[in-house]
């Protein structure tokens, strides 16, 4: 994006009355945030939900010493700007109405990958929480996602650390502008997540983390993914904010069950009750769900392990597969009677111990 461009980017969003969806269909009917300001204002009144006040707001100076000020922090500190219309921008926020028309990213972020998942709970995590995150992403890190949270206490940091600990990018979405980071104790873990992943935020450097800021970030981490993953929630909390986006913006989303006197697992019981969340009790149940299948690779010889240890219902699909060869995973089900999300996470851990291989269209073969 050059200079231009972006100083009226930022001036525009300056101007008061003016937000995410107002600004893109101004610069949408206008061509560019640069013609928004040099139109005449006969033309501009005639788009819809444009009016007199609006008008005057625009001849507002003020915005453009704003956005100089922005700009000059964004050089300095070697900000990116990421803009609704162009390439670098998360594609699926570009399909989220209320997207933000602009992004402040730090750090080396790569939306090249297509399998991104927000993952959210309480700030209070338990130690089942924990250990039921970090074991997920473990298991889903065969598929390299990138990792999206909002850097809080509890389950958002054991998300990014797990990430860390398995190589994969991992996001920290900010409620707050990119001159600080909050809380200010997760500062240790900016420079590694600089290094794979980094940080986004739609605030401004002179942004505060104050409380209607986590809301307005909560619409990013749930637009951004593909699925939000709730560990675990009390009955009201900001990650089943983020779970109704979700659904608001067609995503799927995932919660993990927990004992119903259990406080933290109460939010998460209710989402699967009211059918606003498919129930997860393990990463297979994301595998099937999301239909992701491993990256294509040159054939290579297999060498069948030795000594490999199979349970009974593993040994049962083993050999169904070795004897009616490659298989459709519901056959596989059918077959072995088997429930959908049963069969999913054995499938997964025979794949973890090398016995079997997946194929492109949800087939299985045994090795």
């Amino acid at each position: 994006m050059n200079p231009t461009e972006l100083f009226y980017i930022l001036a525009l969003l300056r101007v008061e009355g003016v937000g995410d969806i107002v600004a893109k269909k101004l610069i949408n009917h206008c061509g560019s945030a640069e013609e928004v300001f040099k139109l005449k204002p006969s033309y501009i009144k005639n788009i819809d939900g444009v009016g007199d006040v609006l008008l005057r707001n625009l001849k507002n100076k003020l915005v453009f010493e704003k956005a100089e000020k922005e700009i000059q922090f964004i050089e300095e500190d070697k900000i990116k700007v990421l803009y609704y219309q162009n390439a670098d921008y998360p594609e699926k926020l570009k399909h989220c109405i209320d997207g933000p028309t602009v992004l402040f990213a730090a750090g080396n972020i790569d939306f090249r990958s297509r399998k991104i998942i927000s993952i959210v709970g309480t700030r209070e995590v338990t130690s089942y929480g924990a250990e039921f995150c970090k074991k997920l992403i473990e298991d889903l890190a065969v598929f390299d996602p990138i990792i999206v949270s909002g850097l809080a206490y509890g389950v958002d940091i054991v998300a990014h650390k797990a990430a860390l600990d398995n190589g994969l990018q991992t996001i920290g979405v900010l409620a707050h502008g990119l001159n600080q980071i909050y809380p200010k104790v997760h500062k240790k873990y900016v420079a590694k997540m600089e290094e794979n992943g980094g940080f986004l935020t739609e605030f401004w450097s002179n942004s505060n983390p104050d409380k209607e800021n986590f809301v307005r970030r909560n619409r990013i981490v749930a637009g951004i993914s593909e699925a939000t993953i709730v560990i675990e929630s009390a009955e009201k909390g900001g990650s089943l904010i983020t779970a109704n986006l979700a659904n608001d913006y067609s995503r799927d989303v995932f919660a993990v069950p927990g004992r119903i006197s259990d406080k933290f697992s109460q939010g998460c019981n209710n989402l699967i009750k009211t059918q606003r969340a498919t129930l997860m009790t393990s990463a297979a149940d994301v595998i099937y769900n999301l239909n992701w299948e491993f990256e294509s690779k040159p054939a290579k010889a297999v060498q069948k392990q030795l000594f490999v240890t199979l349970d009974n219902d593993e040994q049962l699909i083993y050999d169904y597969l070795q004897k009616n060869g490659k298989q459709i995973l519901d056959i596989v089900a059918i077959e072995c009677n088997f429930p959908i999300f049963r069969i999913s996470s054995i499938l997964l851990n025979m794949e973890l111990k090398g016995v079997i291989r997946p194929l492109p269209g949800k087939l299985f073969e045994a090795i």
